[in-house]
C-alpha cells in the first residue's frame, strides 16, 4: 500500500507515482497495465509523452476502478495561450477517453514567451467547471510560483521538477514547501547508472541489504518528494514499489543529498531560459 500525501486543494496524491516516458503503443500500454496490477496509482504522463492514448487504455484494461487511479498530464509550451490551452485540455480527456484527469501541470514556463500565467488560468478555470480535479506546474522556479499565484489567487498542488542524488534540488524544495506545494521529481534516478555505481549509494544499499534504485527511492520518500520511476519491466515496477519497509538514517539521507553538483542537471534544461513546444 502506497502512503498519500493531501495536496494543498485538499486531494491525495501517492508518495510514489508511475512514469511513462517514453511508454508508448502496444508495448507501453502493457507496461503501464502491468504497473497498475503492481500497485502504482499515480500515473504521469504529459501531451508531449505522445502517449496519452496508451495511458487511457491501459487505465481501461487493468481491472483497477478508475476512482482508485489518479491520471496525471501536462500543457505543452505551444498552446499556453487562453484557448488553446483549454482546448489542449480537452483533447487530452478525448485521447484518454476520461471525463476528467486527477492532477494537470503546465509542462514548462517558457518565460521568454511568458504566456504562463494564461495558461495557468485556464487550468484554474477547468478546475472549477471540474475537468481537472488538481492543477499544478513542472519545472517553475519560485519567481513563476509567485506570479501565477500574484495573477490568479490559485497556488499550484504541484510543482515536478528534476530532483536525484546529483541534483537535490534544496533551494527550490523549500521554496515549494514555503507555498504549501508538493514537490514531484522527474528522472528520480537519474537515470542513471553512474548514481546506481556511485560509492555512496553502493554503501547504503548494502547496509541496508536493498537495490540501489531503492535506496535512491527511498531517500526522495523521506525528503517527502514524491519520485516519478519509469519501468517496463515487472520485476523493476515491484522493485521499485518496495520501498516503503525500511528507513534510511538522517546521516544517509544528509550524505545522499550532499552528492549534488554545480552541473547536475541531467541535460542542462534551467527552467530560467529553457523553451519547451
Amino acid at each position: 500500500m502506497i502512503p498519500s500525501y493531501t495536496l494543498n486543494d485538499g486531494h491525495q496524491l501517492p508518495a510514489l507515482g508511475f512514469g511513462t516516458y517514453p511508454l508508448r503503443g502496444p508495448d507501453g500500454v502493457d507496461a503501464i497495465v502491468s504497473a497498475l496490477r503492481t500497485g502504482y496509482r499515480l500515473i504521469d504522463s504529459a501531451m508531449n509523452y505522445d502517449n496519452e492514448g496508451a495511458v487511457g487504455e491501459a487505465v481501461r484494461r487493468s481491472g483497477v476502478p478508475r476512482d482508485e487511479i489518479m491520471i496525471a498530464s501536462k500543457l505543452p509550451g505551444r498552446h499556453h495561450a487562453y484557448e488553446a490551452a483549454i482546448s489542449c485540455v480537452h483533447e487530452s480527456l478525448y485521447r484518454m477517453q476520461v471525463d476528467h484527469l486527477d492532477l494537470y501541470l503546465i509542462h514548462w514556463p517558457n518565460p521568454s514567451v511568458d504566456r504562463y500565467a494564461e495558461a495557468w488560468q485556464a487550468l484554474v478555470d477547468l478546475q472549477r467547471a471540474g475537468l481537472l480535479r488538481s492543477i499544478g506546474v513542472s519545472n517553475f522556479l519560485p519567481e513563476h510560483l509567485d506570479q501565477v499565484i500574484a495573477q490568479s489567487g490559485v497556488t499550484p498542488a504541484v510543482n515536478q521538477v528534476e530532483l536525484h542524488p546529483y541534483f537535490p534540488q534544496v533551494e527550490q524544495r523549500q521554496a515549494n514547501a514555503d507555498r504549501g506545494i508538493r514537490t514531484e521529481s522527474w528522472s528520480p534516478l537519474g537515470r542513471g547508472r553512474e548514481i546506481f555505481g556511485d560509492p555512496v549509494i553502493t554503501g547504503i544499499a548494502e547496509a541496508h541489504g536493498r537495490t540501489p534504485a531503492q535506496i535512491v527511492l527511498r531517500w526522495q520518500v523521506q525528503l517527502g518528494t514524491v519520485p516519478l520511476p519509469k519501468a517496463a519491466s515487472a520485476e523493476r515496477q515491484q522493485e521499485n514499489l518496495a520501498v516503503f519497509d525500511f528507513s534510511l538514517d538522517d546521516d544517509q539521507v544528509a550524505a545522499i543529498t550532499a552528492l549534488g553538483r554545480p552541473d547536475g542537471r541531467l541535460f542542462g534544461a534551467d527552467p530560467a531560459s529553457h523553451e519547451e513546444f
